[in-house]
């Protein structure tokens, strides 16, 4: 089974809500929310990633200090394993926008479980409570 390197990233607004992406329609998955990032590119290291991923998908800047680790998902689904490392980020320039044709939401981590997500998403939501 092939295992695909994915990085996301919990963006925390200075009212400690988080920013999840719902999948748009044609991707895999499309409707569910996540938190934004990507996959990692060949030669490329996760915090590199995200900033790129984070520039395309909602046109914002991060620099790789501002991104703290601080968890990971590995989960098998029918096709491939995924690894995500996820990092938390309470520092950006620019104003998120959906740049992908996602909808975008601010949420406050209590209310995380009010939305349908992919299941390696899950289990990252009580850690998430934890720590912002």
């Amino acid at each position: 089974m092939k295992t695909v390197l994915v990085a996301a990233v919990v963006l925390i607004d200075a009212d400690g809500r988080i920013l999840l992406a719902q999948r748009p329609e044609g991707k895999s998955m499309a409707g569910l929310w996540e938190f934004p990032g990507g996959k990692v590119e060949v030669g490329e290291t996760p915090e590199a990633a995200l900033i790129r991923e984070l520039q395309e998908e909602l046109g914002i800047d991060t620099w790789e200090s501002c991104l703290a680790p601080l968890t990971f998902a590995s989960h098998s689904y029918e096709d491939f394993h995924l690894l995500m490392p996820l990092f938390a980020c309470r520092k950006w320039e620019g104003i998120p926008q959906a740049r992908e044709g996602q909808t975008l939401k601010w949420v406050a981590t209590k209310d995380l479980r009010d939305y349908d997500m992919p299941p390696a998403d899950i289990p990252l939501i009580p850690m998430i409570r934890d720590w912002v």
